[in-house]
Parts: structure tokens; sequence; C-alpha cells
């Protein structure tokens, strides 16, 4: 049984990254259409929350419902969860991308799992990894370098976009870090219903300083826009942070959050699924280094 979930746990955390790789496809579309990047957070989080709250109220007699964590310690660590993960992460990489490229947001953000492997490593001993498994990160994350350059070696910095990418990718580090304590003492729905409530919440101050409203009905009723919407807040979101903390509560946090490193993959194959695309040696070879190193990593972590 436990090895039936710890599999299941492996195959969640690759869907998840899978779908969430062919995002990008329906968020620029919905740019297209006129939404803003905060407008797109803010519209997904709130189906996400609607529908997962109103599943949280029909389970209630089943599972049980509650309103707020145990105590105002677990209370914090929801608001730092839901700030992380949900409202400071996004607008920290969508907002890179307006000030440097999408490669060089993409190659900073990719990168989340080295982080997220060091600060774990910091706070939680059982977690250190063994020489073979930082070869194997090491071995990934210069994968997801060849993918993502893609032949291109050339990098245009750009101090106040690539450290706006270095945020998010930090803001998911420590995302993983504070679900290890989360999923020990919550379910996993209780958890993301808080993430996006308060990720929506913190949106507050953002609409303060940059009151740019709401789109107007007319455009959000729109066949193609409302479907994009749909997709992202209740599969890309609400489906897949559930799917994604319980894959962390199954086969830990860092080889769950290793998974980030196949996520270049999927958007190219989606890339060149929808938009022709080409596919080139160098996606080859750094797929190739990307599943090596993941095998590596994904070996058994010292117990101390």
């Amino acid at each position: 049984m436990q090895l039936n979930r710890k599999i299941l746990g492996h195959i969640a955390a690759l869907l998840t990254v899978i779908v969430w790789g062919s995002t990008f496809v329906y968020t620029k579309l919905l740019l297209l259409a006129g939404l803003s990047p905060a407008q797109i957070f803010t519209l997904r989080f709130v189906i996400a929350y609607v529908l997962l709250l109103a599943f949280s109220l029909a389970q209630r007699r089943k599972r049980g419902f509650r309103w707020l964590a145990d105590n105002w310690k677990d209370e914090l660590l929801m608001v730092g969860l839901g700030i992380a993960g949900g409202s400071l992460y996004f607008l920290a990489e969508n907002e890179a991308m307006n000030h440097t490229t999408t490669t060089n947001t993409s190659l900073i953000v990719c990168l989340t799992p080295l982080f997220a492997a060091a600060l774990i490593s910091c706070f939680y001993k059982s977690e250190r990894l063994r020489p073979s498994q930082v070869l194997g990160t090491v071995l990934a994350a210069v994968g997801v370098v060849i993918v993502v350059l893609n032949g291109h070696f050339v990098l245009h910095l750009s101090p106040l976009g690539d450290s706006l990418a270095f945020l998010a990718c930090l803001c998911w580090a420590v995302y993983s870090l504070l679900m290890i304590r989360a999923n020990s003492r919550y379910d996993v729905v209780f958890i993301t219903r808080k993430v996006f409530f308060y990720g929506l919440l913190s949106m507050i101050p953002y609409y303060v300083f940059v009151p740019e409203g709401m789109p107007s009905m007319l455009l959000l009723l729109k066949p193609e826009i409302l479907a994009n919407l749909l997709f992202l807040g209740f599969v890309a979101s609400m489906l897949c942070f559930v799917v994604w903390n319980w894959a962390m509560k199954q086969i830990g946090t860092v080889t769950t959050t290793n998974y980030v490193y196949i996520n270049p993959l999927t958007t190219i194959v989606f890339a060149w699924l929808l938009l022709d695309e080409t596919i080139t040696i160098y996606f080859l070879f750094g797929a190739a280094l990307i599943l090596v190193g993941m095998y590596l990593a994904d070996r058994k972590t010292v117990k101390n």
C-alpha cells in the first residue's frame, strides 16, 4: 500500500507539472485578449477558491469542515503559504517578464529545486542530500539551462527583471519549506483552500497601489476567454495545487519539487504541438540530463 502511494505520488507530481507546462498557452491568449497578469491571477484564484470551498462544504459531513487552523501560529503559516505560493510568486514571475526576457525568467524560476533543496536541508536534517543526490540535482539544473537556452548562449542581463525572477524562485522554495510543517498537521484540501484565500487577500495592497480594476463582464463571458479562465482556475489551480500538495505528503517535498525541472520540457513539447516550434538537439540532450539528474536526485535522503 505504501509503495502504491509512492508511485501515485510520482505520477501526481508529473501530471501536475505537465499541466502547468501547458498554462503558458492559455495565459498568453488571455494576455492577448487584454487581461493583465494580476487580473489573470486574481480570476483564476477566485475560481479555484470558490470551487474548493463549495467542495469542502459539500463534504463537511464526511470530512468535517473548519475555517481556521488550530492556533494563530498555524494560521500565520497558512498566510505565508498564500503569499509565497500565491500572490507574491505570481506577481514576481509575471512582472519579471516585463523587465527581462522570457528566457531569463524561465531559466531562473526553473532552478527552484536547487534553492528548495538547499533551504529545506538547512531546517530539516532528515532531508539533507547525499553526494549522488547533489550531483543529480546539479545535472538536472544544467539540463534545464541547456533546454531553456536552446543553443543561444547569450543572456541579456536585467537587474530588476532578473531579481524579480529570482524572488519568484525563492518564493516557491519557501512555499515548499512551509508545506512540510503544514502537511504534517492538516489535510491537503484545507491547506490548498487557505493558500487560495490568503493569496487573494494579500493581493489587496497591490490593487490599492495599482488600481486597474477587473475586466468587463462582456469580455469575460466570451467563450474563448471563459474557457481559458475555467481551465486555469479549475484544472491548473484548484486540481493541480491539491494534487501537488498531496504529492509532497506522499513522496517528500524535495522529490516533488524536483519535478519542476520537467516544466521547460513540457512547455517546449506543447509549443511544438500547438505552435509548430522546432525541437532541437539541445532539447534532446538537455532532456536526457534532466531525466538522469532526477533519477539520481530521487535516491533516498540521509536519515539522522
